[in-house]
């Protein structure tokens, strides 16, 4: 059957395409460009995999991986979704004062001595968000905002999860705390300290849950991609027991937090861990397209007229630039998706004003006609639209801010 397809089949992105254009047409005014659509459909499948996945472990929503503060709470009102993994302290308090969530952690540490004043200033809160600290420092801003520890302050511990190979370390520079003895210093200074409240760990493996490794053009180095996976959620299980036990006669934690949208099940299946992150599988960005470990459900998309022909094997759309962030490369560009058949040019890319497009599709279309997009990092996107269009079915049904749209840029 067409629904069985997978996404990325040729007849499955031609039937998205006449969905998300008959949606449109349909719709009783006209509507700006770039037109950024969330298909419902897939979002709501892409949440229920995703509680699949954690085996019944909570579910933190990554906020910076969504965006758009009314899908925020739809994920939030589903089963096996608990709190927010904010981005920063100011958008903490913003999704804290606007009753999205009262149990919310910053994944990184701040320095936002604005925020952390309007933190302390408030004990709800105070008692409703959780720091991410890796070093004193962290601490020492806090307290240089406050004349009073009355109001106490809930932190987090970020320890590095990558993996060492021997001298190496494959994964994300986060943290400074790799040993053990690192990291209950740390959290023998926050116990001794008053004013704070050591209630949680973070270990994110980046290496497992944000590099795919089943890529249909690199068979090689998906393998080494996968051994190398292997290898750190085997190494990291040792790390992670090591340290809770060496935190246990220290203090009670609240949670222990890991994982991200590609590593759900191995995150979930560790005894230390209680909550996984996971974002990027609500949304699937071409980023997240080659997991062993979830079928991916694209579910957000923007829509770029075609302005020019400049010959019958190039259309040209207006605008198109929005690139993602991380290491330069074409795998953080946007990807011409519906109809199938188009690819961005090797001259020119995806350009500020104009992409031109090529591939066998090109001669079909006209001036007028939209392409559809896909981001190659979630809730990226948003960044560029003051509104996400949600589509259900076949249909327009509602309109609702991104972050953007209600002011805010943080």
């Amino acid at each position: 059957m067409l629904a069985d397809l997978p996404a990325d089949s040729s007849v499955e992105r031609h039937r998205l395409w006449a969905r998300l254009d008959g949606a449109v047409a349909a719709h009783p005014t006209p509507l700006p460009t770039p037109l950024a659509v969330v298909d419902l459909d897939a979002f709501d499948a892409n949440a229920d995999d995703l509680v699949r996945r954690a085996a019944g472990k909570p579910l933190r929503v990554a906020s910076k991986s969504v965006r758009v503060p009314d899908l925020l709470r739809r994920v939030l009102a589903r089963p096996g979704f608990e709190g927010v993994l904010s981005y920063t302290l100011a958008e903490a308090l913003w999704l804290e004062e606007q009753g999205i969530s009262d149990d919310l952690v910053v994944a990184y540490p701040t320095v936002d001595r604005e925020a952390l004043a309007r933190l302390v200033a408030s004990p709800q809160a105070a008692d409703r968000i959780t720091l991410m600290v890796d070093d004193v420092a962290h601490l020492e801003v806090v307290d240089s905002v406050r004349s009073s520890t009355a109001v106490p302050v809930r932190v987090a511990l970020d320890v590095d999860a990558g993996l060492r190979l021997g001298p190496s370390h494959v994964g994300p520079k986060r943290s400074p705390l790799l040993e053990v003895e690192d990291v209950v210093s740390l959290a023998r200074a926050v116990v001794d300290r008053p004013g704070f409240r050591l209630v949680g760990v973070m270990t994110y493996e980046g290496q497992v849950a944000g590099v795919p490794d089943v890529v249909p053009t690199q068979r090689a180095k998906s393998l080494v991609v996968r051994q190398l996976k292997a290898a750190s959620v085997s190494q990291l299980g040792v790390r992670r027991r090591d340290i809770a036990d060496a935190l246990a006669d220290l203090v009670d934690l609240e949670f222990w937090n890991a994982g991200g949208s590609g590593s759900v099940e191995t995150s979930a299946a560790d005894l230390v861990v209680t909550e996984i992150a996971a974002g990027s599988g609500l949304l699937v960005p071409t980023l997240f397209d080659h997991y062993r470990s979830f079928r991916p459900r694209p579910a957000a998309f923007f829509g770029l007229p075609v302005t020019r022909r400049p010959s019958e094997r190039v259309a040209t759309v207006h605008g198109g630039g929005l690139v993602a962030s991380g290491a330069t490369g074409a795998d953080r560009l946007p990807t011409p998706w519906a109809p199938a058949g188009l690819e961005l040019t090797s001259l020119e890319g995806a350009g500020e004003v104009q992409t031109p497009l090529t591939g066998p599709t090109a001669a079909r279309l006209r001036i007028g006609d939209l392409v559809w997009f896909r981001h190659a990092k979630s809730g990226e996107l948003f960044e560029h639209t003051t509104s996400a269009h949600l589509l259900a079915g076949d249909a327009l049904v509602g309109q609702t801010p991104t972050y953007r749209g209600h002011g805010l840029a943080f």
